[in-house]
C-alpha cells in the first residue's frame, strides 16, 4: 500500500507544520512514514529530527522564484517506493506553485493510475484568518481534487463560526460534504496551561513521545497535558483517517 497526504493552505501561521508532524506521529505508529518539506522560507516540519524529514529545496541558489520541476523529486520519490505514506508539508509561498503543479500535471490521477492513495488536508482556522482559510478551501477543490479532502479545524485562534454556524452545519459544508472525506478538530485549550505547553513543544520542534522523556525539561504537568492532547488528537485521526 502506498499513500501520499498533501496539507495545503494558502495562508501562513495556521498550523499547517503542527497538523503534519500529528499526522506524521500518528501514522508511524502502525505504519512507515517518509515526510517531506517543501516550504522555501520556513522549514518547520524538516525542524522535527525524530520524524527525519526530507527538505525539497524549490528556490536553487541564485534564482529568485519556485522552481516547480524541483517538484518532480518528491514525486519520483512515491512512484519508485515499494510502499509505505507519505506526508508532504507545503508552505504558504508554495500553495499556488503546488496546485499549479498538480493541476498541470495531472497529479492526482497519475498517482492513482500507479496504485497510490491520495489525500489532501487543509485547515480552517478561527480569528482574522477565517475567510482567507476559507479561500483556500475553495482553491483545494476549484484546482486540487474534487474528493479525499481531509478538513482540520483549528480552533486555537477562536471559534470557528460562519454566521453564527459552525462549520458542518453551514450550507458549503453540505454542498461539499461529498467531497470531504473527514472533517478533525483542534480543540480550544486553555491559553495559559495547554497553550503554553504546546507552543513550547513547537518551539522546541519535539514530538509528543519526546516530550515524555525525562531529559525533555518538560514538568510532570505539562507531561499530563500534552499526553491528553495527543491522545484525544490521535482519536480525532482514527476516527476519520484510519
Amino acid at each position: 500500500m502506498k499513500q501520499i497526504h498533501f496539507v495545503l493552505q494558502g495562508k501562513g501561521g495556521v498550523g499547517k507544520s503542527f497538523i503534519s508532524a500529528i499526522l506524521a506521529q500518528f501514522i508511524a505508529k502502525n505504519s512507515e512514514v517518509m515526510c517531506y518539506d517543501t516550504d522555501p522560507v520556513n522549514q518547520t516540519f524538516a525542524a522535527f529530527k525524530a520524524l527525519n524529514v526530507k527538505h525539497i529545496p524549490l528556490i536553487e541558489k541564485g534564482a529568485s522564484k519556485i522552481i516547480e520541476r524541483n517538484f518532480d523529486t518528491l514525486v519520483e520519490d512515491v512512484l519508485t517506493a515499494d510502499n509505505g505514506i507519505f506526508v508532504v508539508d507545503n508552505g504558504a509561498s508554495t500553495f499556488v506553485p503546488m496546485c499549479n503543479y498538480i493541476m498541470e500535471n495531472n497529479l492526482i490521477e497519475m498517482l492513482k493510475e500507479s496504485g497510490v492513495e491520495v489525500y489532501i488536508h487543509t485547515v480552517i482556522t478561527g480569528g482574522q484568518a477565517l475567510n482567507e482559510t476559507l479561500n483556500g478551501l475553495a482553491s483545494i477543490f476549484e484546482k486540487v481534487s474534487k474528493d479525499n479532502v481531509y478538513v482540520w479545524l483549528n480552533h486555537f485562534f477562536g471559534l470557528i463560526e460562519i454566521k453564527g454556524k459552525s462549520f458542518t452545519d453551514t450550507n458549503y459544508f453540505k454542498e461539499h460534504k461529498e467531497q470531504i472525506k473527514g472533517v478533525i478538530s483542534i480543540e480550544q485549550k486553555n491559553a495559559d496551561t495547554f497553550g503554553i505547553d504546546i507552543r513550547n513543544m513547537l518551539e522546541q520542534n519535539l514530538t509528543f513521545d519526546e516530550v515524555q522523556n525525562d531529559d525533555s525539561g518538560f514538568s510532570i504537568m505539562a507531561k499530563q497535558r500534552l499526553k491528553q492532547t495527543q491522545k484525544i488528537l490521535f482519536a480525532e485521526l482514527e476516527r476519520c483517517v484510519a
